[in-house]
């Protein structure tokens, strides 16, 4: 326990270096957790420390490669690395990045038209599908302008159906109080007919003094006046001729009569009439 707590504390001040180290609680479970954190790092360590290692040797042997081959190249070509002036070096290094980013196998002129052809080739192809693109965005954004007028169109009408619905709820309701009303209306001038009746009924009431027999009598006398026209119109021409007095006097007495006996009789009615019909009515109201 003590033998894992001082490794940990020693791991732990190789860690933090000079920053203070967090206070933690010491007990197994946590000496064990660190100690393990601890092999998983010295493991780490190691295994980086080689690859890094591994990396050195590996400059080291590139570099010196690049110089062997710098000095074959320079032999076969007849130069020195002295000899060569700032202007012919910079114009290698840039030869060395076109051949680099046309990622050709030699600096032969055979390697570069094939490569700049193909670069040619492969612009005039993302050439033609930037032009493609632009044609779907601006076919999509006159799609998108029509679908946005559709859709405050549809809004507006919408928003115009909402309206008429609750128009025609209103009216719907206001038709439904109208109907209840009649109704109500109906079902009261029904019962106050039936008791009319039921009165009329009781009063055993003469049937030729209504209302409908009065008007039925004045269509009647109305037609016999329509009758009478034409025979008034052919007495004219009699009319001034002299009668016998007495005969004329008999007559005009038996006119007399019957025009009186009918006056009577129609007064009577009338009477009859308007005195039973307020009481019908006040009982009515009642």
């Amino acid at each position: 326990m003590c033998e894992k707590t001082k490794k940990v504390n020693r791991w732990l001040g190789s860690v933090f270096g000079d920053q203070p180290v967090p206070e933690f609680e010491v007990n197994t479970r946590t000496v064990d957790l660190l100690c393990q954190l601890v092999e998983s790092s010295e493991l780490r360590c190691k295994e980086v420390s080689l690859l890094v290692e591994d990396r050195k040797q590996k400059a080291a042997e590139y570099h010196s490669d690049g110089a062997h081959l710098q000095e074959i190249l320079l032999q076969g070509v007849g130069l020195s690395p002295g000899s060569m002036s700032k202007h012919t070096s910079d114009l290698l290094s840039v030869l060395e990045g076109v051949t680099m980013a046309l990622r050709v196998k030699d600096t032969a002129l055979g390697s570069y038209i094939p490569a700049i052809n193909k670069l040619t080739n492969e612009l005039a192809e993302a050439e033609k599908t930037d032009r493609r693109l632009e044609r779907d965005i601006s076919a999509l954004r006159k799609k998108m302008a029509a679908t946005l007028v559709l859709r405050k169109t549809l809004q507006e009408d919408l928003q115009k159906t909402i309206q008429a619905q609750e128009v025609e709820a209103a009216k719907a309701e206001e038709r439904l109080l109208n109907m209840d009303f009649v109704k109500n209306k109906s079902r009261d001038l029904s019962y106050r007919n039936k008791v009319a009746e039921d009165q009329l009924a009781s009063r055993q009431m003469d049937s030729t003094v209504t209302h409908q027999a009065i008007l039925e009598l004045s269509e009647k006398i109305a037609t016999l006046k329509q009758e009478l026209l034409p025979l008034t119109k052919k007495l004219e021409p009699y009319s001034d001729l002299s009668p016998s007095p007495s005969l004329a006097q008999v007559k005009i007495e038996e006119a007399k009569r019957e025009l009186a006996a009918v006056d009577a009789a129609l007064e009577q009615k009338v009477d009859i009439m308007n005195s039973s019909l307020p009481k019908q009515k006040s009982r009515v109201l009642k």
